[in-house]
């Protein structure tokens, strides 16, 4: 075996160490590149995710019927941030306790922005007090998206009545104790709690007929077989503009910008008062950049002038709250009602 030369050994291995350590600068340099890069990767991340949202239909879970006040106001909601979002938000009406079987499907399904609920107020904030069990908990389930609408509670009466006035309904019920029927929408619903604040405020004995949702009790005003109830103006509106019922008073604790001339309960007797909102959630885990997708695109729907006009024509009105005044929101009226079903003892068993 010919013999190698000594300085021809030192030459490569110098040659050798030098191509190593440049390598190793090199992969030095590429890590750190690495390292460096990586948080905006994931930063970046949540962007294309939402970027990426909704890549199919969306489905906006209504806990009640087709026709009423709730899913007058979820359908054009829906087609707006639809056209806006270039998908189609499927409207699934899910009616039945109280709204209680509708908002449990919403809360136990997916986590992805595809599953959101679309539901009055009172089913959200009234129901865990009311019903001995409910299929959801309103301050771990969801994810509050925004107010999308408010609409006023009216009390209303069958136009054969003799009454007109607040007044003239309390010196009537005061005349023939326990024998007008005051309709409600269900036990434990806000007409119902309406109802119950207004008789203890104003010393009356009215009879309490439930039905199972505002329509059928709409029909059976409409017919006479019950004189009054306390419901939602969108609900009503258009037997009141039709002569078939009469509006009496709105039980906001102001007088509404949709009935400005119409006085409030609470200028008769004073206390009785409680507002119809609708709101959008998610349920809890849904990630935060879909939740702040959503949040921002309903931000802009509630801006839209066409949205603000077909809201109005339905008797109701968009909301301008940050997501943090809905939650104040939701917070108060938990606390409300309740306090106000303790009093009661408005129960569902």
């Amino acid at each position: 075996m010919p013999k190698i030369p000594f300085n021809l050994v030192v030459s490569v291995a110098a040659w050798k160490f030098h191509f190593n350590s440049n390598e190793l600068i090199k992969m030095k340099k590429t890590l750190s590149f690495f390292a460096l890069s990586f948080p905006l990767v994931i930063a970046q991340s949540g962007a294309v995710h939402a970027q990426g949202y909704p890549a199919k239909a969306v489905t906006v879970i209504v806990p009640h019927g087709p026709g009423g006040a709730n899913d007058a106001v979820a359908r054009p909601f829906a087609q707006k941030i639809g056209e806006r979002l270039h998908q189609t938000f499927v409207v699934e009406n899910r009616a039945g306790a109280g709204g209680n079987i509708g908002i449990g499907v919403s809360a136990r399904g997916s986590q992805d922005g595809y599953n959101l609920l679309l539901t009055v107020g009172s089913s959200y904030t009234i129901s865990p007090f009311v019903y001995k069990t409910v299929p959801f908990d309103p301050k771990k389930d969801f994810e509050p998206i925004g107010l999308v609408a408010t609409a006023p509670y009216v009390l209303i009466v069958n136009p054969e009545l003799p009454v007109k006035t607040v007044q003239d309904l309390i010196a009537l019920a005061k005349s023939k104790p326990g024998q007008l029927h005051m309709a409600s929408a269900g036990n434990g619903t806000l007409d119902h709690l309406l109802g119950e604040m207004f008789k203890r405020a104003a010393g009356v004995d009215m009879l309490h007929i439930p039905y199972k949702g505002a329509s059928a009790a709409n029909t059976d005003m409409v017919s006479g077989r019950v004189s009054v109830t306390f419901t939602s103006w969108p609900s009503v509106m258009s037997f009141v503009h039709a002569g078939k019922l009469r509006l009496l008073a709105v039980a906001s604790s102001e007088r509404s910008s949709l009935l400005p001339d119409v006085p409030t309960i609470a200028e008769t007797v004073p206390g009785v008062a409680a507002m119809s909102w609708y709101g959008l959630f998610a349920p809890a885990g849904t990630p935060a950049d879909v939740v702040a997708t959503l949040r921002r695109e309903t931000s802009d729907v509630l801006a839209d002038k066409s949205f603000q006009a077909n809201l109005k024509a339905q008797g109701a009105e968009a909301a301008n709250t940050t997501p943090a005044q809905f939650s104040e929101l939701i917070d108060a009226d938990l606390k409300t009602w309740s306090g106000i079903i303790e009093q009661t003892g408005a129960r569902v068993e």
